[in-house]
């Protein structure tokens, strides 16, 4: 009679235990999102967490190459990324991932068609628009004086040690390139190899390469002039007014981030959950007003402040859409731009 009610007692825990872990399945999802660095508020992971049940880990890159190894290598299963548009392209022809259902993102619907089925995933069927924007020259006008209209200024010996450039393979060989008058998609060895000379040449100018933290060293005041992307230079206009940014005469580029989910998802259902609240009208509003960047998403569009929408940082006139360029899947060709970039670095 004892060995029988303690047996009984097993197994009605053991059914307990099996029956909570099948009701609660989704609690016991961890989605691991991989995204740049303050690229989201924060607060809208928590909601999320809260409104499904859904662990989230957050983990941060700099650069897309540094995400593209970081997946590439399989050392993590990422569940959700968000690289820019030439690394989407690269991941697709790569079969790095996986194919979106997009019936599981009815809030597809809210982007502008103007973001949609684009070069880098011309069927939009493995990539979802997060934000856009350009590539620019950001100036202190307390310390500049002259109009900031080329990126020349990059190169005058005035401001020797008060130039910040980024430290991104694609960016600044692209600021390079443009500044000769050549495409940022170039695969003309003697026009790469020009850039190459016109960045070591402009070496002895820059301050430091940067990533983040451009943001602290610009709003202190620490150098006059930096190649930023255009949602950062809205952020740091905001923080200090005597910053301007513009986007030069001879053109730059015009980029596209996207969330995509990687093949080292084991958990996709839960990831296009993800994606899909992403794109619910309230959070594509927060995200957009938190960052500075600028949002795809035609309903938190109309709900941004006048200011932010009359900004040409962040929402320029189509005159300086039409002279920039959208980075391209270089192929193998890439290893010309490696080589230049650590030629450029080693000097």
């Amino acid at each position: 009679m004892k060995l029988s009610k303690w047996l009984f007692i097993s197994v009605l825990l053991f059914s307990l235990v099996l029956t909570g872990a099948g009701c609660g399945n989704s609690s016991q999802v961890t989605l691991n999102v991989y995204n740049w660095g303050d690229y989201i508020d924060e607060s809208v992971i928590t909601d999320f967490e809260k409104e499904t049940g859904i662990k989230v880990n957050y983990e941060t890159f700099t650069t897309n190459e540094d995400m593209y190894i970081k997946i590439k290598s399989g050392g993590s299963s990422y569940d959700v990324a968000i690289p820019s548009d030439y690394m989407i392209e690269r991941m697709i022809k790569e079969d790095m991932l996986c194919k979106i259902d997009m019936n599981n993102i009815p809030n597809i619907n809210y982007i502008d068609p103007n973001f949609r089925n684009l070069d880098y995933d011309p069927d939009e069927s493995y990539s979802v628009p997060y934000m856009w924007g350009t590539v620019g020259i950001l100036y202190n006008k307390t310390m500049v004086e002259e109009p900031v209209n080329s990126w020349n200024i990059l190169w005058d010996p005035k401001y020797q040690k008060q130039i910040l450039m980024l430290n991104s393979q694609r960016d600044s060989i692209g600021v390079a390139l443009k500044k000769l008058g050549y495409s940022i998609n170039t695969r003309d060895i003697k026009e790469l190899e020009a850039a190459k000379e016109a960045l070591i040449e402009q070496k002895p100018l820059v301050l430091a390469y940067v990533e983040d933290d451009v943001k602290d060293k610009m709003i202190a005041g620490e150098a006059a002039l930096a190649v930023v992307w255009s949602g950062d230079a809205v952020y740091m206009k905001w923080e200090n007014p005597d910053l301007e940014y513009v986007v030069p005469d001879e053109g730059s580029n015009l980029w596209f981030d996207a969330m995509v989910i990687p093949k080292t998802s084991t958990h996709q259902k839960e990831a296009e959950m993800f994606i899909n609240f992403m794109c619910r009208p309230d959070i594509a509003l927060r995200n957009t007003e938190y960052i500075g960047y600028s949002t795809p998403h035609m309903e938190a569009k109309k709900n941004l402040s006048a200011e932010i929408l009359n900004d040409a940082t962040a929402y320029p006139p189509q005159e300086v859409i039409d002279k920039c360029e959208i980075f391209k899947d270089l192929g193998s060709y890439l290893k010309e731009y490696d080589r230049i970039w650590t030629e450029v670095k080693a000097q």
